[in-house]
């Protein structure tokens, strides 16, 4: 059986000011890297993450340091175990993550039917809520780089808050919008 191989990814930045070195740390989460050891980070060597690098290296250097990047090959497949598991719990941390915003996301919607505020403002506000989840969700599935199973429970999660958006909207537009067009409010 063949391993992926990984970035062994080693920013070097001055502590001071520390704006660069959050920036590259934000970056390179960001990307879906996972800290390795002190100082070291570390990405399965597949393009999603590879293609990344590049930001960081000039985030790096923008702030008077520089970035290292190794490919790297465990001698034996239980070399890389820590390094995939580190990624993996990562990955499914992000998951329950985003299914749990999913979870607030509904309730503001059951919310909103309780008090019966069905106005286009809060329809708006609702879909730009929707639309963030669906970036975060298109950005958790490219750094997914080993499928987990929680995956499809959170597309399938995502779903179940389009739906219950959908229905807010139908209601929203029966509440505002007169039935037949041809009537005036």
């Amino acid at each position: 059986m063949t391993t992926t191989p990984w970035l062994l990814i080693i920013p070097k930045v001055p502590v001071q000011p520390s704006r660069h070195r959050v920036a590259v740390w934000r970056e390179l989460r960001r990307l879906g890297a996972v800290p390795a050891a002190a100082g070291v980070w570390a990405a399965p060597d597949l393009p999603a993450f590879a293609e990344g690098i590049s930001a960081v290296r000039e985030l790096a250097e923008r702030g008077d340091g520089s970035l290292s990047v190794f490919v790297a090959h465990g001698q034996a497949e239980t070399d890389t175990e820590t390094l995939r598991d580190a990624f993996t719990s990562a990955r499914i941390d992000e998951w329950n993550e985003f299914v749990a915003d999913c979870g607030k996301f509904d309730a503001e919607i059951d919310r909103e039917f309780a008090k019966e505020k069905f106005t286009f403002g809060e329809l708006e506000e609702e879909e730009q809520s929707l639309d963030r989840l669906r970036r975060w969700h298109r950005d958790l599935l490219r750094r997914d780089a080993f499928g987990q199973p929680e995956a499809q429970v959170a597309t399938t999660r995502l779903g179940v808050s389009a739906e219950k958006l959908a229905t807010y909207s139908e209601r929203v537009y029966e509440v505002n919008l007169p039935a037949d067009p041809s009537v005036e409010s």
